[in-house]
């Protein structure tokens, strides 16, 4: 148990944070709710434009959904596929003013460090006992707060990887960056005149880099003259596709069907597999050079890159408490062997709740997308349901902290070592590719094997393609 004279922290206002406060409401315990941003749903807004493939019966959380139900709040149409700026006005901002959150929510403050007053990591006895110490910045004045319990909800989204292929940045890529979109960009939208007409580069083998592709496509089809080029690092475009007509959810495998139609259009260049090793400004534009299948090879003429190539946990603020993170994947430790996409292809991960994700660090929780660290397969609804056990653990409530139920769509498919094979069960076989294939309630229903995957985008109007060869 936590020291309940003191309030539960939450550190980030997205959908998961959001819904952790909501089930704290329903508990009738103390929080606090710190958003680095000026407003609820920050990173979201930052692909606002984007359509997800998820419908709204997955992006709800039910004690949320109960508190809006109070008010004059009006359910969505659960199986619409909302955009993210709809999450964020339809849902997340109606919730931050509801009179049980809004006093308790502090926009435009970052969380710096999380400690135990008075307690360096090292020591150990009656550390339990003593209350967690966050050092915040807001509007540039540092101040300090004290919490019973902490949980973090901050994501990756902001903490994205680099094209370099051994996960640091490529030779040149800083000095660069100016032409680098980290990111889904409107391409459709206010970032058209960037892209039209330009020879563009898209590095990435997940559903943000299709969105993209599928945008530049359609930007294409009004400025002929724009060119479109794709690294990525697998071997096996079939990868890409998913589950197309046997996906659980229609948004998603529809990704896959309009992507395969793009690339036997011909009408972009591709090169697989290719691993970026540096990038260089020339007369000609940006070089990107690197090792393509195998052998030197370097890409000229760029003028703008779009980087597609996931993310990562920002870990710094956990210093100075205990957390136990895996080695490669930097997710929370016992999560890992069920999310590894060296071992897990087809984005199947078990239902887990307050057991998998504790630390050493007593009533510490890391949840929501980053506490999947570095792996790509996550959905909201799954960080929704790690907040309720969370929540019904610290309340003392232990009998439904342990029942942990999740019911999530099917991908529809499964790459194993032998290739790409449909299926219509849960499986999970063995991925030769290094790049994962995707980028991050319902009533409950009991299962042992649950598939998810990171809401990420459907284009909202097909391009016109044509039959032919890829380039």
């Amino acid at each position: 148990m936590y020291p309940h004279n003191l309030p539960v922290a939450i550190i980030g206002a997205g959908p998961v944070g959001m819904a952790a406060a909501a089930h704290l409401v329903k508990r009738g315990m103390e929080f606090i709710l710190l958003e680095a941003g000026r407003s609820v749903g920050a990173n979201i807004r930052s692909w606002g434009h984007v359509r997800v493939f998820s419908p709204w019966e997955y992006n709800l959380d039910q004690a949320s959904r109960e508190l809006l139900e109070q008010t004059s709040w009006r359910t969505p149409k659960l199986d619409d596929l909302p955009t993210g700026d709809e999450i964020v006005a339809q849902y997340l901002t109606p919730l931050a003013m509801h009179p049980s959150i809004e006093p308790h929510l502090h926009l435009n403050t970052r969380v710096l460090s999380i400690g135990r007053l008075g307690m360096d990591k090292v020591k150990t006895h009656g550390r339990e006992k003593v209350p967690f110490q966050l050092r915040v910045e807001s509007e540039g004045k540092i101040s300090q707060l004290k919490a019973g319990a902490m949980i973090d909800a901050t994501g990756t989204w902001a903490q994205a990887n680099p094209i370099g292929a051994g996960g640091i940045p490529a030779i040149g890529e800083e000095s660069l960056k100016s032409s680098i979109f980290y990111g889904i960009p409107d391409v459709s939208g206010k970032d058209s005149s960037r892209y039209a007409g330009k020879k563009v580069l898209v590095v990435g083998g997940g559903h943000s880099a299709i969105q993209a592709l599928l945008s530049l496509a359609e930007l294409q089809a009004s400025a002929p003259e724009t060119q479109i080029v794709w690294i990525l690092r697998k071997r096996n475009l079939e990868t890409i596709y998913g589950g197309k007509e046997q996906d659980a959810l229609k948004g998603r495998g529809e990704l896959g069907i309009r992507m395969e139609a793009l690339v036997n259009s011909g009408r972009l260049q591709i090169f697989t597999p290719f691993h970026i090793e540096a990038l260089r400004q020339s007369n000609e534009g940006i070089e990107v050079s690197g090792n393509w299948n195998g052998h030197a090879h370097a890409i000229k003429g760029i003028e703008e890159i779009i980087a597609n190539t996931g993310s990562r946990p920002d870990l710094d603020m956990l210093r100075e408490v205990r957390v136990n993170v895996d080695a490669h994947l930097e997710s929370v430790h016992a999560l890992a062997d069920l999310i590894d996409p060296n071992l897990h292809s087809c984005g199947t991960v078990r239902p887990h709740g307050e057991a998998e994700l504790r630390h050493a660090e007593p009533n510490l929780y890391i949840v929501g997308a980053k506490s999947y660290g570095r792996a790509p397969t996550f959905l909201m609804a799954t960080g929704y349901e790690q907040v309720r056990s969370v929540v019904a653990h610290l309340a003392g409530d232990f009998k439904a902290a342990k029942q942990v139920r999740l019911s999530l769509p099917e991908t529809g498919v499964c790459s194993s070592n032998l290739g790409f094979s449909k299926i219509s069960a849960s499986c999970c076989g063995p991925s030769t590719d290094s790049e994962p294939a995707c980028d991050s309630e319902p009533e409950y229903q009991e299962i042992t094997t649950v598939s998810c995957c990171a809401p990420t985008p459907v284009a909202q109007t097909k391009p016109k393609l044509t039959d032919g060869c890829c380039g």
